[in-house]
């Protein structure tokens, strides 16, 4: 049964990042083009989850009648800090969904998938035996896909709309539409500069999970061995592509932090002065022959006013809104909203009557009245925080600070040049700009390597 749930594991890990593609051309295959991706696709991923936690369920239950004595079985089934954060956090949404919303059951059930589904899956996997191979095998898998995604993403950035469009693909760049076919790219706000998304469902997703293969690479031999490293500037190339600060600013911290764990400190002051130096020069460069890209004036200014506005909602609402509120569960059961600067001119919506434009702060299209636009407050933590409150916000904290500290101590001692370690703390780090756990292939992929880097007994 061991060797089964770990095979599927590492079948998962491997198509979770295409997990966009498939949904996208198996839906145009089924129902044709013009589509929004079929429920019942869209769901292989948590149904492939769900059979790798059956096994490690029966796993645990077998390992619990073996079990001679009482003191044994509590042994086996004993909680430890992180799994009480956990539970802890599902007990809060649940008690604040019978008792203080009336929220749909709808909206609950799509903001526990985002929110907790992940979670789940890391405190029982964290109790089932992993053998000594399976990491290893998982990240080579991770590479490989990482490669075809890259060369893939790359080349798509010559392709034209018709190719996009003949998979699947949706004629609208740049929108998420829940009831329309998936945007094949988007681009910078008032250019025709694309952002790469390759089969992922955007480009922070798919520079969010390059993290992931860049921090396996970035452990160098001590984990794979050389071969792998041609990868490395088809990652990284992929990763600017996607024209993702956020995955960009993680990735440097990332680096930064081996380069600090590897290098005499001289030298790594020397190192960090030139590298400073460099992205001061490389800043200005950009900032004259570059700005639209750099700047991008729309999407900084949501990164500033749409946390503060979280902040300002969890100040008025101390216990939350409940799941769903906020983040992707949001998107999902929200109008399309377009907001347009002042001048811009809006007609070009009037061919989809399904959106919601605004100019300014004035609405000048709706399909019928009043939009529910999404909540988005560009920030996991404050989106916890407004779905779930304060005390759902702090618990979460506490589970991120305590797991990048278990996580970056091995046989006793500081080490952070883990690959698990590396991800998570990249992952962490980008929460802070995005809805950084939306994406399954980011979330299950790392939860789960966070589980089996973190037996139950550690």
């Amino acid at each position: 049964m061991q060797r089964l749930r770990e095979s599927l594991t590492i079948l998962l890990l491997g198509l979770l990042p295409f997990h966009a593609f498939l949904v996208t051309t198996g839906t145009n295959v089924i129902a044709g083009s013009g589509n929004a991706p079929l429920t019942m696709l869209a769901l292989w991923k948590e149904a492939f989850l769900g059979v790798i936690l059956v096994l490690a369920t029966l796993e645990i239950f077998d390992e619990l009648i073996k079990r001679k004595t009482e003191n044994e079985k509590r042994k086996t089934l004993k909680l430890d800090i992180l799994d009480i954060l956990v539970l802890s956090m599902i007990t809060n949404a649940f008690v604040l969904f019978f008792f203080h919303f009336p929220l749909s059951t709808f909206h609950f059930l799509i903001g526990f998938k985002y929110d907790f589904i992940p979670l789940i899956a890391f405190i029982v996997l964290r109790r089932v035996q992993w053998s000594d191979f399976f990491l290893d095998r998982v990240f080579k898998v991770i590479l490989i896909a990482a490669g075809i995604i890259a060369v893939y993403g790359i080349i798509g950035m010559y392709l034209p709309q018709e190719f996009f469009s003949w998979l699947g693909y949706g004629d609208l760049h740049s929108l998420y539409q829940s009831d329309a076919p998936l945007a094949a790219f988007q681009q910078i706000g008032g250019t025709a500069i694309r952002r790469i998304q390759s089969t992922m469902s955007g480009p922070n997703q798919l520079g969010l999970w390059l993290l992931i293969p860049l921090s396996i690479l970035l452990t160098g031999k001590k984990v794979l061995g050389s071969r792998f490293s041609v990868l490395g500037p088809f990652v990284l190339f992929a990763m600017l592509l996607t024209l993702s600060r956020s995955a960009v600013l993680a990735a440097g911290v990332m680096v930064a932090v081996v380069l600090w764990q590897q290098l005499p400190r001289k030298k790594f002051f020397q190192f960090a002065g030139v590298l400073f130096c460099f992205s001061f020069v490389l800043s200005i460069a950009s900032y004259f022959f570059a700005s639209d890209v750099v700047l991008r004036a729309a999407s900084t200014s949501d990164h500033i006013s749409r946390p503060i506005e979280a902040m300002h909602t969890i100040i008025k609402n101390p216990l939350g809104l409940g799941l769903g509120t906020a983040g992707p569960a949001s998107n999902r059961v929200s109008d399309t909203c377009v907001y347009l600067e002042e001048g811009d001119d809006p007609s070009w919506a009037q061919e989809h009557p399904n959106l919601c434009v605004f100019v300014g702060e004035s609405q000048v299209q709706s399909k019928d009245g009043a939009c529910m636009c999404p909540v988005l407050p560009e920030n996991w933590y404050l989106q916890m925080g407004v779905e779930m409150g304060i005390l759902g916000m702090v618990l979460f904290l506490m589970l991120v600070f305590i797991l990048l500290r278990k996580l970056s101590v091995v046989g006793n001692r500081l080490s952070v040049t883990s690959p698990v370690f590396l991800a998570f703390l990249g992952i962490s780090i980008a929460a802070l700009f995005l809805h950084a756990w939306e994406d399954a292939a980011v979330a299950y992929t790392v939860w789960l390597l966070v589980a089996i880097s973190l037996p139950r007994d550690q």
